[in-house]
C-alpha cells in the first residue's frame, strides 16, 4: 500500500478497475517490480501463442475438409458445364469488385502513412508504416476470406446435385455442409492469424517498453478497420447483385412467363446462381471476417490499464473457439426424409456441442490466467460469466430467429395463409411478422448489456462479443452451407434431373433461409456488442473519458448527433434498396427482350444469353456499392471533424440503435417472405405450387430479397 500511496496514478487506475469488479495485478505488480511471473511476463509472441497454434490447427482442418469435397463425385457433364459457369461468373464479378476495391484500398493507405507519420501516437515516424500494413492486411485478408469460401461454394454444388440424387438427404447435407465449414474455417483462420501475427509484430521496436502492449492493440484498429472497409463493399455489392438476377429471374420467369424456378430457358439464371456465391457466400464471409476480429481488438484495446491478461484472453478465447468448432462439425448429420424440425436439430447439434466445448475450454484458460494471483481468481470468472452470457445469448438470437423464420412454426405459416387474400395481405403480414420480431433479440441483447456490464464493465461487453462469436467456425458452415444448397437446386433444375432430387435440395434449401436468417441474426446481435465495445474505447482514446465533456442525452450536442446517427441506417437501407430496383429494372427488361427477340427459347430449342445478364448485374453492382459505402465511411469523419467528438459518439450511438433493429426487421422479414412460398411448394400448403396463393408468396418472396440479402444484412457492418 505504501508503494502504491507513493504512485497517485496507478492508485486511481486500481480503485477504477476493483470498482468494475477488475483485478489488474498484473500491471501494478509489473509497474512495481513484483509479481512478474506467468501470465504476466509473457513477450508479445506469448500473448497470440495459443490462438496462432489455433489458427494453424484451423488450416489442417480445411485440408481436411478438402479431401472431403474432392472425395465427393461431381455428376454428368452436363452438371459440370453449368457449374463451371457459375463458378466462372463468380470470378468474374469477383476480380472486377477487388480492381475496383484496390485503388481505394491503396488511397486510404496512403493517407493513413502520411498522418501517421507526421503525427505519430508512439514518437515513432515508423507508425505511419505500422497503422499502414496493418491496413493492408486486413483488407487483403478479408478479401482472401471471402474469395476462398466463393470457389470452394461453386465447386461444391455440383457434388451436392450428385450427393442428392445418388445418395439422398443425408448425403447431400454433409457435402453441402463440409463445403459451408470450408468458408467457415477460412474465415476464422485467416482471421486469428492475421490478427495474431501482426499484434506480435506491432510490438516489436517501441522506444517505451512499458507501453509496446497498448501501442499494439491500437496499431490493430487499422487492421479492423481495412477488413470493415472491404466487408462494407462486398456485402453491398455482393447483395445488389445477387438480388438483382434474383428479382429480375424471378419476376419475368416464374410470373409472367410461368416457368419453374431455375428453369434453364430464364436468361437470368445463371447470373441468379452466381449472385449467391457473391452476395451470400463471399460477402458474407468478409462480413463475419470483420466482425470476428472486430471483437477481439475492440476487447483487447478496452483491457484495463495494460494489464496484459485481459489482452491475451480475447485470442486464447478464440483459439479455443476454433478446436471447439472442429470438434462440433463431427456431430452434424441426419436421416433420409428428415422433417424441416429434424434437419434444424442436426444443424444446432453441431452448435451446441461447440458451445459447450468453449464453455470447458475458456473455465481452463480463466484458471491458467487468472489463477495465483491475489484477487484475482475471483476477477477472473466475473469474466468468465461473461463469456457464458455471450454464448447464451447467440444461442437465443439464433433460436429467436429461427422461430420468426422457418415454416415449422406459425409466423411463416400465417404469411402463406395471407397469401389467400392476395399480395398485399402477404406483404402487410411479413412486415408486421419482422418488425415484431425485433423484440426477442433486443430483449436478449438489453440482458446481455447489463449482466456483462454489471459483472466486467465495458471490457465484459467486449469478451462477450468475443464469446459469442468464438463458435464461428461451426455457425458460418451452418449458414455458408444454403447458398450451396440453392446452387444445388439451381443445377438439378437445369440439368433435368428427376423431381425427386428437386425435392431434396428443396429440403435443404428451406433449411438454409432458416440458418442464413439465423446467422444474419447472431451477426447482427455479435456487431451491436462489438459496437458498444468499440464505442467505449473511442471515448477513451478521443479523450471524452478525462476531458469532462457532457454525454448527457439531453445535451443539444449529443442529441444532435444522436438523431442524424438514428437516419444513417435508413438511408443506408434506402439506397441499397434503390440499387437492387435500378439494377433488377435493367435486368427484366434484358430478359423481356430475349423471350420476345429469340426464336425456340420457350420451346427449349434455343440457348438464352446468360452472359448479358452476368454482365449487367456486374456492372450494375459495381457502379451502385460506390454512393453507400462512401457516405457510411465519410459521415462519422464528417460529423467529428465539423461538430466534435461529443457529437460524433450520440451518431454512433444512435446509429448502433435503429442500425439494429432495422437489420433483425429487414432480415427476418425476408426469411420469413421465403418461406412462406417455400412451405407452399415442399409441403403442398393452400394448394401447392401454381395457384393465386403460391403467386402471391412469390410477390412477398421478391420484396423480401433485398430485404434479408441486401440491405438488412449490410447495416450491421
Amino acid at each position: 500500500p505504501n508503494e502504491i500511496a507513493t504512485s497517485p496514478e496507478l492508485f486511481q487506475v486500481d480503485f477504477y478497475a476493483n470498482m468494475k469488479g477488475l483485478d489488474i495485478s498484473c500491471s501494478l505488480g509489473t509497474a512495481l517490480g513484483t509479481n512478474v511471473d506467468f501470465p504476466c511476463n509473457s513477450t508479445g509472441i506469448g500473448v497470440v501463442s495459443l490462438s496462432l497454434a489455433a489458427s494453424g490447427l484451423s488450416f489442417l482442418m480445411l485440408i481436411f475438409l478438402m479431401r472431403k469435397v474432392n472425395a465427393a463425385p461431381r455428376g454428368t457433364d452436363e452438371m459440370n458445364k453449368l457449374s463451371e459457369l457459375i463458378q466462372d461468373g463468380a470470378k468474374s464479378f469477383l476480380r472486377t469488385e477487388y480492381k475496383y476495391l484496390a485503388g481505394f484500398v491503396t488511397v486510404v493507405c496512403g493517407i493513413l502513412v502520411l498522418l501517421y507519420c507526421l503525427d505519430p501516437p508512439t514518437g515513432q515516424t515508423i507508425d505511419g508504416v505500422r497503422i499502414g500494413s496493418c491496413f493492408l492486411a486486413g483488407a487483403m485478408l478479408s478479401a482472401a476470406s471471402g474469395w476462398g469460401g466463393m470457389v470452394v461454394a461453386t465447386d461444391v454444388n455440383v457434388r451436392t446435385t450428385q450427393a442428392a440424387d445418388k445418395e439422398g438427404l443425408s448425403a447431400a447435407l454433409r457435402v453441402a455442409f463440409t463445403g459451408g465449414a470450408v468458408m467457415g474455417f477460412t474465415v476464422v483462420g485467416l482471421g486469428l492469424f492475421g490478427i495474431s501475427l501482426f499484434f506480435w509484430l506491432m510490438t516489436l521496436g517501441h522506444n517505451d517498453e512499458n507501453n509496446k502492449f497498448t501501442y499494439a492493440v491500437d496499431n490493430l484498429a487499422g487492421f479492423g478497420f481495412g477488413a470493415s472497409s472491404i466487408a462494407l463493399f462486398a456485402r453491398v455489392a455482393g447483395g445488389i447483385y445477387t438480388k438483382a438476377a434474383d428479382v429480375g429471374a424471378d419476376l419475368v420467369g416464374k410470373i409472367e412467363m410461368d416457368i419453374p424456378e431455375d428453369d434453364p430457358r430464364n436468361p437470368a439464371v445463371i447470373a441468379d446462381n452466381v449472385g449467391d456465391n457473391v452476395g451470400d457466400v463471399a460477402g458474407m464471409g468478409a462480413d463475419l471476417f470483420e466482425s470476428f476480429v472486430g471483437s477481439i481488438i475492440a476487447a483487447a484495446a478496452l483491457a484495463p490499464s495494460n494489464d496484459i491478461r485481459y489482452i491475451m484472453l480475447p485470442f486464447w478465447i478464440a483459439g479455443a473457439g476454433i478446436l471447439s468448432s472442429i470438434i462440433g462439425y463431427f456431430f452434424v448429420g441426419t436421416k433420409d426424409g428428415a422433417t424441416q424440425k429434424q434437419l434444424l436439430f442436426a444443424l444446432h447439434k453441431g452448435t451446441i456441442v461447440s458451445s459447450l466445448c468453449v464453455l470447458g475450454l475458456s473455465a481452463v484458460i480463466i484458471w491458467l490466467l487468472f489463477d495465483g494471483h491475489e484477487g484475482s481468481v475471483k476477477s477472473g470468472w466475473r469474466v468468465y460469466g461473461c463469456i457464458i452470457i455471450g454464448l447464451l445469448a447467440g444461442i437465443m438470437i439464433g433460436q429467436a430467429t429461427e422461430y420468426f423464420t422457418s415454416y415449422s412454426y406459425y409466423p411463416v405459416r400465417s404469411i402463406t395463409d395471407a397469401g389467400v387474400t392476395g399480395e398485399a395481405t402477404v406483404i402487410i403480414q411479413g412486415l408486421g411478422i419482422g418488425m415484431i420480431s425485433c423484440v426477442p433479440p433486443v430483449l436478449i441483447i438489453v440482458a446481455t448489456i447489463l449482466g456483462t456490464n454489471a459483472l466486467a464493465g465495458a471490457y465484459g461487453i467486449a469478451i462477450a462479443a468475443v464469446g459469442m462469436l468464438s463458435t464461428l467456425g461451426v455457425t458460418l458452415a451452418t449458414d455458408a452451407y444454403g447458398p450451396i444448397a440453392d446452387n444445388a437446386g439451381g443445377i438439378a433444375e437445369m440439368a433435368h434431373l428427376d423431381e425427386r432430387v428437386r425435392g431434396v435440395t428443396d429440403a435443404l434449401d428451406a433449411l438454409g433461409n432458416t440458418t442464413a436468417a439465423t446467422g444474419k441474426g447472431f451477426a447482427i446481435g455479435s456487431a451491436v456488442l462489438t459496437s458498444l465495445s468499440l464505442l467505449a474505447a473511442f471515448k477513451d482514446k478521443s479523450g471524452l473519458n478525462a476531458s469532462g465533456l457532457s454525454l448527457d442525452i439531453g445535451d443539444p450536442i449529443v442529441l444532435s448527433g444522436v438523431l442524424f446517427g438514428s437516419m444513417l441506417p435508413f438511408l443506408f437501407a434506402a439506397l441499397t434498396m434503390l440499387s437492387v430496383q435500378k439494377a433488377a429494372g435493367a435486368i427484366i427488361v434484358e430478359v423481356r427482350r430475349q423471350f420476345a427477340t429469340i426464336d425456340g427459347l420457350m420451346d427449349g430449342t434455343a440457348e438464352a444469353d446468360c452472359a448479358k445478364c452476368i454482365e449487367i448485374s456486374t456492372q450494375s453492382s459495381i457502379e451502385e456499392m460506390i454512393l453507400p459505402g462512401l457516405y457510411a465511411i465519410m459521415s462519422p469523419i464528417i460529423i467529428g471533424l465539423l461538430i466534435g467528438p461529443a457529437a460524433l459518439a450520440g451518431m454512433l450511438g444512435g446509429s448502433i440503435a435503429t442500425g439494429m433493429m432495422l437489420a433483425i426487421m429487414m432480415s427476418n422479414a425476408g426469411g420469413a417472405w421465403d418461406n412462406s412460398k417455400k412451405y407452399i411448394e415442399i409441403e403442398g400448403a393452400c394448394g401447392g405450387k401454381g395457384t393465386s396463393t403460391h403467386k402471391a408468396c412469390i410477390v412477398g418472396d421478391t420484396v423480401g430479397d433485398p430485404f434479408k440479402d441486401t440491405s438488412g444484412p449490410a447495416l450491421n457492418i
